[in-house]
């Protein structure tokens, strides 16, 4: 059967699927707009090429014999196949869609991902976003998340993405406490009340800086959340290291002393090497990969950038 079976063309495989789904020939024969008769006369002589009967023929209509359920199924995977190429050749892939859980810490998402995640619902419509708020590891192995954004220099090792930016950190008080920020000096700040992150987070080079230099006293408050340590500040509690597109989008806010490279951390795209080819994944990775390289020097704590290069000020694009 195997050399008759390589001279089945596509047009065969297709009249065949076209028999079984009108399970008669008139109809299958209006469907791939040929005649009766053509219909008939092909499918008798792929019937006497392979040696076996496709179909039985009922007062009914036309019933699949096994030998021709295996050409049916083989037919749709070949349908499959070939929309899938013209589609790729056509430059018509289908559109991202469905739902598409993502984590990532409240800071991140406060402070530099809404407008772009609301940007991106305007470019896809289609994708429903999960926002999963944890500073903890999801398993996406097991579908918790599809896409992780973490700031860290040690991403999971069973998981594939991209590093888009460095985070960098620095020291911050209220703009209204120095007037002159350039001229306080570390020693006259460790005077000062000092906001810090929980002891939980002792393995942050942050935490491990003030539990070093700073008078157990002075440390007035204490957050287990970047985002409540910047609002702590915000709110004049004290002076403290958060991250620098957290201070500088705070107008209430200024840097009293340059970003602190051992603090910093690489802010990474991450997903499980399964869904990377997924439609709505890789959509979404190479949106916000752009979005975040258009505002990088601010999310490095680059300076003299002006208001509008802001990313929480930015109309969403389209």
């Amino acid at each position: 059967m195997a050399e008759p079976f390589k001279s089945l063309a596509w047009d065969d495989f297709r009249l065949i699927k076209a028999v079984a789904d009108a399970k008669g020939l008139p109809a299958a024969a209006a469907q791939i707009g040929v005649n009766h008769s053509t219909v008939f006369r092909r499918l008798k002589q792929i019937e006497e090429a392979l040696g076996n009967p496709l179909f039985e023929r009922h007062r009914t209509g036309y019933a699949l014999t096994p030998a021709g359920e295996e050409l049916v199924a083989l037919a749709n995977r070949l349908d499959e196949e070939i929309t899938t190429v013209g589609r790729k050749l056509a430059g018509r892939e289908p559109a991202p869609s469905g739902e598409l859980r993502v984590t990532t810490p409240d800071s991140l998402l406060i402070e530099m991902l809404m407008p772009m995640l609301a940007a991106f619902r305007q470019r896809y419509p289609e994708v429903r976003l999960d926002i999963v708020l944890s500073n903890q590891p999801l398993n996406l192995s097991k579908r918790d998340a599809d896409v992780a954004i973490r700031a860290t220099d040690s991403p999971p090792e069973n998981l594939v993405g991209r590093r888009v930016a460095r985070i960098n950190w620095a020291l911050y008080g209220l703009a209204s406490d120095f007037p002159a920020p350039g001229a306080a000096d570390m020693e006259a700040l460790t005077t000062r009340d000092w906001i810090s992150l929980g002891d939980g987070l002792g393995t942050l080079q942050a935490v491990k800086f003030v539990q070093d230099h700073v008078r157990p006293e002075k440390v007035v408050f204490k957050v287990n959340s970047v985002l409540g340590l910047a609002e702590a500040i915000e709110a004049g509690l004290g002076i403290g290291h958060i991250p620098c597109l957290m201070g500088d989008s705070r107008p209430a806010l200024v840097r009293l002393a340059p970003p602190v490279d051992e603090f910093a951390a690489d802010l990474w795209l991450l997903t499980h090497p399964d869904l990377r080819h997924s439609p709505r994944v890789r959509a979404f990775l190479d949106f916000l990969a752009a979005e975040i390289g258009r505002h990088r020097r601010f999310i490095e704590g680059a300076v003299g950038l002006d208001a509008a290069a802001r990313p929480g000020e930015l109309p969403a694009t389209a």
